[in-house]
């Protein structure tokens, strides 16, 4: 004899009493005579074999989608990439989905035979060290863009440029090269004798081939600050840019709310690397910043002129906005 529970017609009948006439289990039980545990059984029945199929839509993509263009035009960047939130979320957890947006981005974005300029930063090191695993198959070169030698780390993690160029091309592909210079000098005279070193200079030479620079967008408030954490700068010392108005660094160059960086010239003339008017000069200049805390350092980067393409979360975009 047949089972009951196998009477597709009767299967059907009992997922549209459930799910187009909003009928509870017991109520089509009782009006097709059956078992409640034979309706149940037939619920799942219709799942599976697809007479039911269950979507669920998230609204909040629709409205990061409309944030992303409304900050594009109201900016004037080429790309905006919003990283979904969740009020659950650690500060650990919300920076970790940033990162794996942002790989994700970057394996898409890179194409065969780029060169990559890359800053140094917690938010590359994160980037840069993701769970995510992608086709290595396209020729890159990962550049260094500000100098990779330090005596510091921050929380026992090297996140000085050279480890991060070795982390992007293990991750991305491709090969990297090195800078091989302390990212601060005590002077600027020692800096440029330095810099003249043909051990040293050849980056220079890097520097005018990049296709795409991506950078990390730090701000000085704080004492958990990557360049204090790194010794690239003491807590006094960043004091007083912080009392000239400074809320952002981007490859360790300090600018203020409108993106200019001159108040800043004592440190950001003591620093080996990549000169904003350079890297204003690349053609796709990508910033990875989130969190409410970054919002005003971003706007000044925008307003700067050093990037054009961001990465970041829906807690910044919203106050950008």
């Amino acid at each position: 004899m047949k089972k009951i529970v196998d009477d597709w017609r009767l299967v059907y009948k009992v997922c549209s009493l459930y799910y187009e006439d909003d009928m509870r289990q017991q109520e089509v039980s009782d009006y097709l005579g059956i078992s409640r545990a034979t309706v149940s059984r037939m619920l799942q029945l219709g799942k599976e074999s697809g007479i039911v199929r269950i979507e669920v839509i998230n609204p909040v993509e629709f409205s990061y989608n409309k944030l992303e263009k409304a900050l594009e035009r109201k900016y004037g960047l080429k790309d905006v990439i919003v990283v979904e939130g969740n009020v659950l979320d650690t500060k650990k957890e919300s920076a970790s989905r940033l990162y794996e947006r942002a790989a994700l981005y970057l394996s898409q974005f890179f194409k065969d035979g780029d060169y990559i300029g890359v800053s140094m930063g917690h938010t590359l090191h994160g980037v840069g060290r993701t769970r995510r695993v992608f086709e290595k198959d396209k020729n890159l070169m990962f550049v260094p863009i500000t100098g990779g030698i330090s005596q510091g780390t921050m929380d026992k993690v090297d996140i000085q440029s050279n480890r991060i160029v070795q982390d992007f091309s293990r991750k991305f592909g491709g090969t990297y090269t090195q800078f091989l210079s302390p990212a601060v000098f005590s002077e600027k005279k020692v800096m440029e004798y330095f810099l003249k070193e043909k051990s040293v200079s050849y980056i220079y030479d890097d520097f005018k081939k990049l296709d795409t620079v991506v950078m990390g967008i730090g701000t000085p408030k704080g004492m958990e600050s990557t360049l204090i954490s790194a010794g690239y700068i003491t807590k006094r010392e960043i004091e007083q840019i912080v009392e000239d108005g400074a809320v952002g660094d981007i490859v360790l160059h300090f600018y203020d709310e409108e993106g200019n960086t001159g108040k800043f010239s004592e440190f950001n003339d003591r620093v080996a690397g990549m000169r904003p008017e350079a890297i204003r000069k690349v053609r796709n200049r990508i910033g990875i910043a989130g969190g409410t805390a970054r919002a005003e350092a971003i706007k000044g980067a925008i307003r700067g002129g050093f990037i054009n393409i961001l990465v970041t979360n829906v807690d910044a975009a919203e106050l950008l906005l």
